[in-house]
């Protein structure tokens, strides 16, 4: 297989569960955020089939840690046009949300934008600026705790983070290591768990057989702390998943816990 044939499969490929209502959802594509020397940054947002232009939904915010001028030379598109990030946008909206995805060339500082445009434009988007979610997954799981770390006025109602990477402690440099490797951000470096904000529910997925080197070391370390902190956190271990097991392990299993995802977002936005 080329490589070509093999960024182009990775690129499209879709979440392992579908729903009603996904064929239906509504979009609405680059909407400009953000203007820089590399050009416009825009966002699409997905909302549910019966949405109107009054109406104004809660939404989730697909935050990634990679730049896109990296992720269109290892897949050849931005990662908003990948297959993943868009059934997972599409998902949202089935489910009742908007869901956000974007471009973006500086992680850290163009999520933390994303956010700012949506809540200083939610009447016109159609999007409730005070109940808002972040959900991440991979690499892109420090950018969103660095958005959790900087929650500070209540719009954050939930975070959903799945096989991610996460924060090094206690000597430990796994994370720092991987986000050379594989070129992601680490805009938290530094803090720990203790920084996080304690109201804000988490869903925390692991990959039992994940790959990913030192990726389970550093999630079940923050496992623990979130635990010791007592922070309102949700964890399942899908025990014989690899990474990516929303993409790459079409099993009940798999579908179970993206179906779990769903609901934690429907309960802590819609409730």
């Amino acid at each position: 297989m080329s490589q070509d044939t093999q960024q182009q499969q990775i690129s499209k490929k879709r979440v392992v569960y579908t729903m009603p209502g996904v064929d239906a959802v509504k979009v609405r594509r680059d909407e400009a955020y953000r203007a820089t020397d590399a050009g416009t940054h825009t966002i699409d947002l997905y909302y549910p089939p019966d949405s109107t232009t009054e109406t104004r939904t809660p939404a989730v915010v697909f935050v990634t840690g990679f730049s896109d001028l990296g992720a269109q030379k290892m897949i050849g598109c931005k990662q908003k046009e990948m297959g993943s990030y868009i059934s997972w946008g599409q998902l949202a909206a089935a489910s009742g949300l908007v869901g956000i995805t974007y471009t973006n060339t500086e992680p850290a500082t163009d999520v933390q934008a994303v956010i700012r445009h949506v809540r200083q434009n939610a009447a016109s988007l159609g999007v409730d600026e005070t109940r808002m979610a972040v959900w991440a997954c991979s690499g892109s799981v420090p950018t969103a705790l660095s958005v959790l770390m900087q929650e500070a006025h209540g719009y954050l109602k939930c975070a959903v983070l799945l096989y991610g990477y996460t924060l090094d402690s206690n000597g430990f440099t796994g994370v720092a290591v991987a986000a050379r490797q594989f070129g992601f951000v680490t805009p938290c470096a530094g803090k720990s768990v203790a920084d996080l904000p304690r109201g804000v529910p988490l869903f925390v997925a692991r990959a039992g057989l994940d790959q990913m080197p030192g990726l389970n070391e550093a999630l079940d370390d923050f496992v623990r702390k979130a635990l010791t902190c007592n922070l309102p956190v949700t964890f399942v271990n899908h025990s014989t998943a690899p990474h990516a097991f929303d993409l790459f392990d079409d099993s009940a299993a798999s579908r179970e816990i993206i179906r779990l995802v769903l609901g934690f977002l429907q309960f802590h936005l819609l409730a």
